[in-house]
């Protein structure tokens, strides 16, 4: 009796954090697109923002090198280990890891910051449209925010472990919040950022740099005071710990597939900054909002799964692991291809509607827009191969996602390079989002391959049939969508641009959504009441 209650409040918590955490992520990504439009309204897409963008993701690069592979790896089993030893073996475990990862990123910080050129000149390439000396003006200022990113991922991975969830993902909306204002600040400021040349003292640049790297220092500050009011108590402990022998191959690879990841994220940047001023931000952005569906629906799609995944494939239960993935991929597409569709439909009035106020423009916007709908042709594809890289997780194979990530990375950079002397430089951007989205298209097909090899049959007929299933139901709600625009558009004849953007994101949200679910419940998808549960359970929470 008592385990049984134990059970029911532990799934009540669990229940519990896991829809505070949907609400956080929800509020994390419209807080974070809201910081990006205003980016865009006060420094356009060009020179700038490109420079902006190319600089604020290098400390991401860095820590993830360092960081986000081991955390995956190690630090979590580690630290979940040491706390079941008991709570005095867990804090001072947690204390040595922050004592480690500060030594390291604090030495990574000072190497990084010192090599900013080189860095900057990683990225761009001799042959790049951007402004170098702007991108590494920037990251003299920006890099010094690898330890807090580093620290915010130490931290968060303690208290995870310490049943606290709520801190962390809601930690990205305080700093958002702290972009937002700075970007208000530098809206009121007069004059330019300089270009030619480029003036590191310019108080502009100044407030941007700095004010950005505030907002990850504000983001790691709130997790350090939620740690504390937990009982947590630092001090520094140094030393080796021999168990992390343990985990060395399972580490090896895990950090192989991020360096492979960022070698990825170097050649399309590379050869996106070859296209015209503003195409790295424009890509950058695009991006962002393409993996909004993801990060809402995907990610809790994901984690309801994936202990369902894990304890079959624990229990070596190949019928209830083929069975949950099947689901996944199907309910992957229930779930996120209308709305993947809606982007495709709607990219270049969703690019207009947001971003062409200020001193982007039209044209930039539209632009933007297009990429959008390139990328967001992606989404699907990249749940599914997110959702089999998980599964070989649960197997405990770390080395197969890194090979499926390699092939992915190869065929992305291959397309990119084509792209980059076959197209405009104008269409060079759409392009890389196309090699993008084919790249996760060709990782989905590697991935069912490579489990059928490894599990045998794996329902590839069943996941597709629904998958297709929805693709058609997908493509109904958009030619209707379509012909409704058309109507109206006559209807009421020449609008402004950003009113008939605003007009045509309306009707298509309504028409692509309302039929293609529409029509998946009229024909009783197996897929849709999961996932339509799934939804009410996020909204209602």
């Amino acid at each position: 009796m008592v385990d049984q209650a134990e059970s029911r409040t532990s799934g009540t918590s669990l229940a519990r954090a896991s829809g505070a955490m949907a609400v956080a992520t929800a509020v994390s990504r419209v807080s974070g697109l809201l910081a990006k439009v205003l980016l865009v309204v006060v420094l356009g897409l060009g020179v700038v923002n490109d420079s902006y963008t190319v600089a604020n993701t290098l400390p991401t690069v860095v820590n993830e090198l360092l960081l986000g592979g081991v955390l995956t790896s190690i630090a979590v089993p580690l630290l979940v280990r040491a706390q079941q030893d008991g709570a005095r073996q867990g804090e001072s475990y947690a204390q040595w890891m922050i004592t480690m990862g500060s030594v390291l990123l604090a030495v990574a910080t000072v190497a990084a910051v010192a090599a900013a050129p080189l860095l900057t000149d990683l990225y761009l390439g001799p042959d790049t449209r951007a402004n170098a000396a702007l991108t590494t003006a920037f990251a003299y200022l920006l890099l010094p925010g690898i330890i807090f990113y580093g620290l915010s991922a130490l931290l968060q991975a303690i208290l995870n472990v310490r049943g606290v969830f709520g801190t962390p993902a809601w930690a990205p909306v305080i700093n958002n919040t702290v972009v937002i204002g700075t970007v208000a600040v530098y809206a009121l400021m007069p004059g330019e950022i300089s270009t030619h040349p480029v003036r590191m003292g310019e108080p502009k640049l100044l407030v941007l740099g700095i004010g950005t790297a505030f907002g990850i220092a504000a983001q790691a500050a709130i997790m350090v005071l939620s740690l504390r009011r937990t009982g947590f108590r630092f001090r520094w402990r140094w030393g080796w710990d021999h168990r992390l022998s343990e985990f060395g191959a399972l580490a090896f690879w895990v950090v192989l597939y991020t360096v492979v990841s960022q070698v990825g994220m170097v050649v399309t940047t590379r050869v996106t900054s070859q296209g015209t001023p503003g195409s790295v931000a424009t890509f950058n952005y695009a991006w962002l909002l393409s993996q909004v569906p993801y990060g809402v629906l995907g990610v809790s799609l994901l984690t309801a799964l994936m202990p369902r995944i894990s304890r079959a494939a624990a229990a070596k239960d190949t019928r209830d692991f083929v069975a949950d993935l099947s689901l996944g991929s199907r309910m992957s597409a229930v779930l996120l291809m209308p709305i993947s569709a809606l982007m495709v439909v709607a990219g270049g009035s969703i690019g207009v509607a947001f971003f062409s106020l200020g001193a982007s423009g039209v044209a930039a916007a539209d632009r933007l827009g297009v990429t959008l709908a390139a990328a967001a042709v992606g989404i699907v594809p990249f749940a599914i191969t997110m959702l089999q890289l998980r599964a070989f997780y649960a197997m405990k194979d770390s080395r197969t996602p890194t090979w499926i990530n390699v092939v992915m990375v190869l065929f992305r950079s291959v397309l990119c390079y084509v792209f980059l002397a076959s197209m405009r430089a104008e269409d060079l951007v759409v392009g890389v989002a196309w090699a993008m989205s084919l790249s996760f298209v060709l990782g989905a097909l590697v991935g069912q391959v490579w489990l059928r090899w490894r599990v045998g049959r794996v329902g590839t007929r069943h996941t597709l049939v629904g998958i297709a299933r929805t693709l058609l139901a997908t493509l109904l709600g958009c030619g209707c969508a379509v012909a409704a625009v058309a109507a109206l558009r006559g209807a009421l004849g020449p609008l402004s641009p950003i009113a008939d953007a605003w007009l045509v994101l309306a009707v298509d949200a309504v028409v692509v959504l309302g039929v293609s679910f529409g029509v998946l419940a009229l024909v009783r998808a197996p897929e849709i009441r999961p996932a339509l549960d799934r939804v009410g359970r996020l909204v209602r929470r």
